[in-house]
């Protein structure tokens, strides 16, 4: 399998670049929250799903559980214990001074978002985008990858966190477009 083309040092993937816009967009940080901690969903996975679908390209349950496969490590041993920190750090242990904690606690988030990048970065690097999923327009393939991503999960997502995913994700579409 030939991985896709790596971004140059310093520089960041369309996939990346893509995250960060939808994620700017009204609703998204909740509606990922409410999938991550509701539904226990890897967001950068789901965002993957979205990058692709806005790439045309459709996703079966099993393309994304092969990707899921390749970032589970990295995700079970640095995303999620950085985000466990991050959480703690939220309302401190007495010992340790509030600011200190909050100090610290800014470090942890970025840290958790470098970790998240990197992740986003090695889905971004496994194969190029055509050898994903099946051609589509880019609207299906959006409500298609978030319930392939569901199905991967054995089980629906809330419907209020998946319409707000979806309406940024045409609203981004849409801006794109223009």
């Amino acid at each position: 399998m030939s991985p896709a083309k790596k971004p140059a040092k310093g520089s960041a993937s369309p996939f990346w670049m893509f995250s960060l816009a939808l994620y700017r967009s009204t609703g998204v940080p909740a509606a990922c929250i409410a999938l991550q901690d509701g539904h226990g969903v890897d967001v950068n996975l789901l965002l993957f799903g979205l990058w692709l679908a806005s790439e045309g390209r459709a996703l079966s349950p099993e393309d994304m559980r092969a990707a899921d496969e390749q970032v589970a490590d990295w995700r079970n041993h640095a995303v999620i214990p950085l985000r466990g920190v991050r959480r703690l750090l939220r309302e401190p242990p007495v010992i340790v001074a509030g600011d200190a904690a909050a100090a610290l606690r800014d470090k942890v988030k970025a840290v958790e978002l470098e970790a998240e990048r990197l992740q986003q970065e090695a889905l971004f690097a496994l194969r190029p985008v055509e050898r994903w999923g099946q051609p589509s327009d880019p609207e299906t393939a959006g409500v298609n990858n978030v319930d392939a991503c569901a199905a991967m999960m054995g089980a629906p997502f809330a419907p209020a966190p998946r319409a707000a995913l979806l309406a940024a994700f045409d609203a981004l579409l849409a801006r794109r477009a223009s």
